[in-house]
């Protein structure tokens, strides 16, 4: 990869060093370009005239989309987040009181608070499998408890938003193959970042956003369907006109495709701004962004190691480009202050956001660090220089 051209096409590197691609990346320069345009028509032509004027730009959000997961684009969904995908997905999951849903306790706040509403509700239990020591999630321990408890549904999250951990996506699949249970992922973290590859993966949802790693624009998500869940005739709980054909009074035909997890209304001009962002991200390849970013954390991570008073949180035999740490020579506030006189952008998590990781961890909060494949040694080695200030 270019990665100068890279950073000429991200005006937003120019000024600053971003390593907040965890939260809210970056996007490139096209991906504004494309939907200043088509707002500036639709100001004038109308939404309805110019959406069907562009038909062909919107429908490459799924050609795009399918190219970097690895299926078809009938199994492409546009939502409005990860979370909107994620909602659409386990309502379609016809939940009974006593049913199990098997999670882990590295899932996202908000997945956790959908297992919360659904056990109060609905009556479900929510069983959470347990990590080894190291931090990498107990497969045996996950099988047995498969087999004890036969959940409705198996839902984790590929890469945590408050650590660098990654699960065993991949074997976690076999485990739900071979019990014949659902398996809904959540790889808001991961799609954009590393390769994600659902048909290697195995799992019948998957769950993503265009704002961080992908470089997309903010209210986009993506929501994978696999053919197993079309052919099971699964649906939302609640779905329009984009989901299914009214064909009678008291009846109707539903979507073919994964679009009945869509609803109708959407901004055309973010959906064209994720499509752009997708096929920046098909024309670098996806491979050639793992390993830079691979070779990118190797090298941080080992330099943050030597940093007086820096201490990492982050634990998992595979880690992501989630990087949090805490300082033991000054307060954590008076760090990130120092970060950010010095135009470093990142984020911070707190015990809410994950409160049985940190609570195993014993603490508060964390400074997260998320660079990209836009990001340079060189900012990591400026990064350092202002932490051993």
């Amino acid at each position: 990869m270019d990665t100068d051209l890279i950073r000429q096409q991200t005006k937003g590197c120019a000024d600053k060093i971003f390593l907040n691609s965890a939260g809210s990346s970056l996007v490139p320069q096209s991906v504004t370009e494309k939907m200043l345009a088509y707002l500036q028509m639709e100001a004038i032509d109308g939404g309805y005239a110019l959406a069907a004027r562009f038909e062909n730009e919107i429908k490459e959000f799924y050609v795009q989309a399918a190219i970097l997961l690895n299926c078809a684009p009938e199994n492409i969904a546009y939502t409005a987040s990860s979370t909107d995908a994620y909602a659409r997905a386990i309502t379609a999951v016809d939940f009974k009181a006593g049913d199990v849903i098997l999670t882990t306790d590295d899932d996202y706040i908000s997945n956790q608070l959908s297992f919360l509403s659904l056990k109060e509700r609905l009556g479900i239990s929510i069983v959470r499998a347990k990590n080894l020591a190291n931090g990498d999630l107990d497969l045996d321990f996950f099988e047995k408890l498969m087999i004890r408890h036969r959940p409705k549904l198996v839902a984790i999250t590929h890469m945590p938003t408050n650590s660098g951990l990654v699960q065993p996506v991949e074997e976690v699949g076999r485990i739900c193959r071979k019990y014949d249970v659902l398996y809904l992922l959540d790889a808001c973290q991961s799609v954009g970042q590393r390769i994600v590859d659902v048909q290697k993966i195995g799992c019948d949802f998957l769950t993503a956003t265009g704002r961080k790693f992908v470089r997309g624009p903010r209210g986009t998500g993506i929501l994978y369907v696999s053919d197993k869940i079309l052919d099971m005739q699964l649906v939302p709980l609640i779905f329009d006109m984009q989901g299914a054909e009214w064909t009678g009074d008291d009846s109707y035909k539903l979507a073919g495709t994964a679009k009945r997890f869509e609803f109708w209304e959407c901004s055309p001009a973010a959906k064209i701004g994720l499509a752009e962002a997708l096929k920046y991200i098909n024309g670098l390849g996806i491979k050639n962004i793992d390993q830079y970013n691979n070779e990118l954390m190797q090298y941080f991570r080992k330099a943050l190691e030597k940093v007086d008073g820096l201490e990492l949180h982050d634990q998992g035999t595979l880690l992501s480009n989630i990087l949090t740490f805490t300082t033991k020579n000054r307060p954590l506030q008076d760090t990130a202050q120092l970060l950010k006189d010095h135009q470093v952008y990142f984020s911070m998590s707190f015990r809410d956001f994950a409160r049985i990781d940190f609570n195993k961890k014993n603490l508060d909060g964390v400074i997260r660090f998320s660079p990209h494949y836009f990001n340079t040694i060189q900012e990591l080695e400026k990064t350092i220089d202002i932490l051993n200030y």
